[in-house]
């Protein structure tokens, strides 16, 4: 894959950060995206006060992705991350998605089950599910610290439209709080990357096994939540040959067989964009690209943080119609304005990332403060 031809749909000319763009029925100030980034400040799975302001202060992203956000009680991996799944919790996402607006903002749920990346003492005793009985490599955070995630059930055949159907009620759920899309959450490891995956995909039916096969799941889910709250709100993101959390491809030719068969399928539905956390330099990545046809964002911070010139690099390179921010988005309430007048930065403490209250939360001063 090695044409880098500009797909349908996007700007004709090379774009500043600062250019507007039209994303299906969203209009973007900047192209500026907040990436999603797990804070583990929702308590008891449901956005409160802290969740409100902490929205609402970025609200001058282009588009803000929430934070990975779990369509059901068994979808859940971490301790304290909000879910789209009771009257409670879409009450509070209700009130995010308010406060966001009168910012002059647009925001995006990113459903994100979590499958096997998870543990019973984070989710009040929920059984694990994922494509395989294959325990994930890696330990999980609890309120007892670090432990090994228990081996998950293989979800079966016939409940696999169930699991479909949780993310299908919780994008309704979004759309109705007043959110303005969802993002389906298909990379890093989580549940759907672990069907696409055959380092953690084994199974020997339709959902396993061949490229076809693997990104089925996650043709349905995308399908299914289309069709409920209409493509233009929907977006969808990736991370090929991430190899995160035992997710491993490591073929490069299966890689390319599996993600073209998964964006073939779901780019006739005319999404609102494309998400990749890849480097978007990639002959793979661009091909995708051209595949999908529509808007794309690019993130390539996962290692390093995205600085202003490499955002601008990633436009000035026609790799992609807009760029996910994460870090200096935690440390700077107003980075679309920092940016454009080349102010100073805060710097972001990882002591602060995950878990605790206001502090390095919502307590990193805009310029005017």
């Amino acid at each position: 894959m090695t044409d880098r031809t500009r797909p349908t749909g996007a700007d004709s000319t090379v774009a500043d950060l600062f250019d507007s763009l039209t994303v299906k029925n969203w209009e973007l100030p900047n192209r500026l995206v907040m990436a999603p980034l797990t804070r583990n400040r929702a308590e008891g799975t449901v956005p409160g006060d802290l969740n409100v302001e902490y929205y609402a202060q970025r609200a001058s992203a282009g588009l803000i992705i929430t934070e990975g956000s779990q369509p059901s009680a068994h979808g859940q991996g971490y301790l304290n991350t909000p879910g789209f799944h009771t009257a409670e919790q879409l009450a509070g996402w209700k009130r995010v998605a308010e406060a966001v607006h009168a910012g002059g903002g647009r925001i995006v749920a990113q459903l994100m089950h979590a499958g096997r990346v998870a543990h019973p003492d984070n989710t009040g005793g929920q059984e694990l599910i994922a494509p395989s009985a294959i325990a994930t490599p890696d330990e999980m955070f609890t309120a007892e610290g670090m432990k090994p995630s228990p081996t998950p059930r293989a979800i079966e055949t016939d409940e696999i439209a169930s699991v479909v159907q949780e993310y299908v009620d919780a994008a309704r759920g979004a759309i109705d709080a007043g959110l303005d899309g969802v993002e389906v959450h298909a990379a890093n490891g989580y549940l759907i990357h672990q069907f696409l995956a055959p380092g953690s995909n084994h199974r020997e039916d339709a959902y396993g096994g061949s490229p076809e096969n693997r990104a089925r799941f996650a043709i349905e889910v995308t399908r299914a939540v289309a069709a409920e709250i209409g493509a233009d709100k929907v977006g969808i993101r990736i991370s090929p040959a991430h190899n995160i959390q035992g997710c491993t491809e490591t073929d490069p030719a299966d890689v390319e067989a599996t993600y073209t068969a998964l964006v073939q399928a779901i780019a006739p539905l005319g999404l609102a964009y494309l998400s990749f956390l890849a480097d978007p330099e990639l002959d793979l990545i661009q091909g995708l690209r051209k595949e999908f046809g529509g808007v794309v964002i690019a993130n390539d911070g996962f290692g390093t943080v995205t600085t202003k010139e490499d955002a601008q690099r990633i436009l000035d390179q026609d790799l992609a119609d807009a760029v996910a921010v994460g870090r200096l988005f935690i440390a700077n309430p107003d980075l679309p304005r920092r940016w454009q007048t080349d102010a100073p930065l805060n710097e972001p403490n990882p002591d602060t990332f995950y878990g605790g209250g206001a502090e390095g939360y919502t307590d990193y001063p805009a310029l005017e403060a």
